[in-house]
């Protein structure tokens, strides 16, 4: 049985070799075909070594150029630098002015003066009626408006007003929220908003403002607002405490500041918080008081620097300890007139 059975010869393998398949198959697809066709030659990159010549900005602002323009004090001279005063933060040769270290001087006069309140009177038009602010109210007040701009504790800054003008093309207004060392005064908020954009301020609540663009603003016509590319480090300014306040000895101020330590706290600071207040409180407390003691826990020592040179000038006091963001205020010798040309600039106040 087994010998009956015949065993067929085995054909050829067919199994062609894959360079053989692929050889073939590459002669049969075109050219144009996508997965074969030829790799395109990346495109050279741009040599690093060749600059390009670019033309300064110039801006008909006519006021200088800060980092901060709320949180700054112009007359304050600084004693030092952390860095060299010619890195200008807007970039090398993209501006016709010339940065100082602090600000970059306007080199217009006061006729710019003149031209800017005009331009900004054209540009404001006739005044709103009541029922029209409501409307501008009604819609931008909520807190879920996306025409929002947060001011922190730099207050008004220069790259600010550009963010401003960006809103203003599509939007009448736009609502800003003020938080932290700004909300201590809110009146110098609302004066340099207005002054440095040209709008006005139509509502205001707490720490809540609405700034109005104008009747006869376009969009097309906006100012030219040079960009900070980065942050300037802040210079160096005199101690805001001195070792021996004026009016009181050596002795009297160690006294002043143990009584302030174990003082109970006036009231007590949260980070970025809202301030209004406090400027009240500090001068009713030293009706009664010669000492207040400002509870700033996990506030900051910078940001407790800043609110001690804010209410300096605003109750007025005499800042005479920073300790472990505590801040101890002496309200001065009665009738003591305050002097505000003492005044540092408020960003970068340092012990």
């Amino acid at each position: 049985m087994l010998g009956s059975i015949t065993r067929r010869r085995p054909t050829p393998s067919l199994t062609l070799s894959f360079s053989t398949v692929a050889h073939h198959h590459h002669h049969q697809i075109s050219d144009d075909d996508p997965p074969f066709s030829p790799l395109l030659k990346p495109t050279p990159k741009p040599n690093p070594n060749t600059q390009t010549q670019t033309t300064p900005v110039k801006s008909s602002l006519p006021f200088d150029f800060r980092h901060s323009y709320s949180e700054s004090n112009p007359s304050a001279t600084p004693i030092g630098f952390r860095e060299p005063p010619r890195f200008s933060p807007f970039g090398p040769g993209r501006l016709d002015r010339d940065w100082t270290g602090t600000c970059a001087p306007a080199k217009e006069g006061e006729e710019e003066w003149k031209r800017w309140e005009e331009e900004r009177r054209r540009v404001l038009g006739e005044e709103l009626r009541e029922d029209e602010v409501g409307v501008l109210v009604e819609t931008y007040r909520h807190s879920d408006c996306n025409r929002q701009i947060n001011i922190g504790k730099d207050g008004v800054t220069h790259n600010m007003l550009d963010d401003i003008h960006n809103h203003w093309k599509r939007a009448e207004a736009v609502r800003l929220k003020c938080l932290g060392v700004p909300t201590l005064d809110m009146d110098n908020v609302c004066f340099h908003l207005e002054d440095k954009t040209g709008g006005k301020v139509i509502y205001r609540h707490i720490n809540v403002l609405l700034l109005y663009r104008g009747r006869n603003y376009d969009p097309k016509n906006r100012p030219v607002i040079p960009r900070m590319l980065w942050k300037p480090r802040a210079p160096i300014y005199p101690k805001l405490v001195k070792n021996v306040a004026e009016g009181l000895t050596f002795e009297e101020q160690k006294e002043m500041r143990n009584k302030g330590l174990h003082s109970p706290a006036l009231t007590k600071l949260t980070r970025n918080g809202v301030y209004v207040n406090v400027v009240q409180k500090v001068r009713d407390a030293f009706e009664n008081e010669e000492v207040v003691r400002l509870d700033c826990s996990h506030v900051g020592l910078s940001d407790c620097k800043r609110i001690g040179v804010k209410l300096r000038d605003l109750v007025p006091c005499v800042p005479i300890l920073f300790k472990d963001e505590q801040i101890i205020l002496w309200r001065g010798k009665r009738g003591e007139d305050h002097d505000p040309s003492t005044t540092v600039d408020l960003v970068n106040a340092s012990l």
